[in-house]
């Protein structure tokens, strides 16, 4: 390709090569603020109006959510649940009430909430985006249009974007929408798991995107992170016919996971909830190293019952009879709150009361959790083992391994905190297992909102601070005798995965889509290459030169 060829570049999320032309969402619904004061009369009305077309919304997220699966149906479900939010409902149902026109009320609302979030910041400032959206799709249902979101084109397209909501993620159909590449975002944001899942390239915060115009033709290259603009065609279709090939292969892959000299590593998959763990039990995986447990509790005024959540946890293990199951207690809190939660307002939720940390205020949750899964796993015969998330000190993990242990339970724990990373040796102790979430890891290790487009580079797991993390904790982990897993995003790299190998990680968990292509590249290289890609990756400065280190050792 010619030196001239204009290219942008962003963070890498998702491999793969896609060529095609540029699509960008449709427009949102325009807005002309009324300058009208309502009548007294046609208040109550107005009222009505606004909540019904409110709750039409959320209706059909919620009917999309349930024909979807996995991280899917969550973000739907979550979505929903803005549109039905009460303190939202309420501001708005105020101003509607004292003169203030429906379609001003909801964006006048929507802003303040918008702005509460931003200043709350961490996972709170992404539910902007998702706020937005449903604020666009309140105002679309009151003027008696379309319902926005993202064009399904004729042929298979690349899908820009400033950045996606989670309802217009969820539905995409990878054969026509074969990459997402938005201007903001970071590589844990919504949109970089939902193509993970649907295993398209992705590329997340790219600055000048704006440039591109719909309609021009891109190569994508979501290993390298780059978009060159109008390519050479024929080259372009060869280097994506290439991929497609390599895509064929991997996808005749079907385990174990095994490096080539016969070095076994757990191939994993997360899942949500049983529909997810279903799908997963048809990919090449050989168990499940994170079941989220969170969407057993969406969208309730009151926690579910131990047997409500024992039925919900049996389905999901018995998809993996007799496999291994990590199960992970709830993952909930400040920065993302639940009605039955009680949540206290905090500057900054992503370091507030969240994950285990709910037990010390409310200990019946995580007791009658616990309870739960211990009678689903003995109605299985699923080898169930059970973790708790943000765990920073050694004391946590001895409580809480009291407490799994009690139930008969195999007790784990999340290394997310980079304090139970620096204590590995101590924290395995006191456990039988740890999982390396590298999402929250990577955030708080380098200080940056996993969330922020800006600092996307900052979030990037491919951080050599990172990685030597990582390093402290399986070599904690070889010296106990005790397996350490990876069950953040960055297992789906199938390049780092040789890294995190090499490092000593003993499993890899991700979307199960991902398995296949990790599972592949293990299968081509030996233990010694993992252990020379991961030793390159650690002696280098920043993410781009631990990626090229690694890759010429691999």
């Amino acid at each position: 390709m010619a030196d001239t060829l204009q290219q942008l570049t962003g963070t890498p999320v998702v491999s793969g090569i896609a060529y095609g032309p540029a699509i960008w969402p449709g427009a949102r619904p325009e807005f002309a603020p009324s300058s009208a004061e309502l009548p007294d009369a046609d208040r109550a009305g107005e009222v009505e109006r606004f909540i019904a077309a409110a709750a039409d919304v959320a209706t059909r997220l919620r009917e999309r959510a349930s024909a979807s699966s996995g991280v899917a149906a969550e973000v739907l479900s979550a979505t929903a649940g803005l549109a039905e939010d009460r303190g939202w409902l309420s501001a708005a149902r105020k101003l509607i009430t004292a003169g203030t026109p429906a379609a001003d009320a909801a964006v006048a609302a929507t802003q303040q909430f918008a702005d509460l979030f931003t200043k709350l910041g961490g996972l709170m400032a992404e539910r902007v985006t998702d706020l937005n959206d449903v604020r666009d799709r309140v105002l679309a249902a009151l003027s008696g249009s379309p319902e926005p979101g993202v064009p399904v084109p004729d042929s298979p397209s690349v899908l820009f974007a400033d950045d996606l909501a989670p309802a217009d993620t969820a539905g995409l159909d990878p054969e026509l929408v074969i990459a997402l590449v938005t201007r903001l975002g970071g590589p844990t944001s919504h949109t970089a798991i939902i193509a993970r899942q649907l295993g398209i390239p992705c590329i997340v915060a790219v600055g000048d995107l704006a440039s591109i115009e719909a309609g021009t033709q891109v190569l994508v290259d979501g290993t390298a992170g780059t978009i060159v603009v109008e390519p050479e065609p024929e080259s372009a279709r060869d280097a994506a016919a290439k991929w497609r090939v390599q895509a064929e292969l991997v996808a005749g892959w079907a385990g174990p996971g095994r490096t080539a000299d016969g070095h076994d590593v757990d191939i994993l998959a997360n899942v949500a909830d049983g529909a997810s763990a279903r799908a997963a039990s048809s990919k090449p995986v050989a168990g499940i190293g994170l079941f989220r447990t969170e969407l057993a509790f969406l969208d309730r005024a009151t926690a579910p019952t131990v047997q409500e959540q024992a039925a919900s946890y049996r389905e999901v293990f018995d998809a993996f009879s007799g496999h291994k199951v990590v199960i992970r207690t709830l993952d909930a809190g400040s920065d993302k709150p639940m009605k039955f939660v009680d949540s206290p307002d905090e500057a900054n939720p992503a370091l507030g009361v969240r994950g285990n940390r709910i037990a010390d205020a409310q200990p019946e949750l995580r007791d009658t959790q616990l309870d739960a899964i211990a009678a689903a796993v003995a109605d299985t015969d699923a080898d169930v083992w059970v973790m708790a998330p943000m765990i920073a000190t050694v004391a946590e993990a001895r409580e809480f391994a009291g407490l799994a242990r009690a139930r008969g339970l195999k007790a784990g724990v999340m290394i997310e905190v980079p304090a139970a990373a620096l204590l590995a040796p101590q924290v395995l102790a006191e456990v039988d297992f740890v999982s390396i979430g590298t999402n929250d890891l990577t955030q708080y290790t380098m200080a940056a909102d996993r969330m922020s487009a800006e600092l996307a580079a900052l979030t990037d797991p491919w951080q050599p601070a990172v990685l030597s993390l990582v390093s402290m904790v399986a070599a904690a982990g070889r010296a106990a005798g005790k397996p350490v897993g990876v069950c953040g995003e960055a297992a789906a790299d199938p390049l780092l995965a040789c890294v995190l190998v090499g490092l000593g990680v003993t499993s890899l968990s991700s979307a199960p889509v991902a398995a296949a292509a990790v599972g592949a590249r293990l299968g081509q290289v030996t233990l010694a290459q993992c252990e020379a890609a991961a030793s390159a990756a650690l002696a280098t400065s920043d993410p781009a030169a631990a990626r090229a280190a690694a890759g010429a050792q691999v």
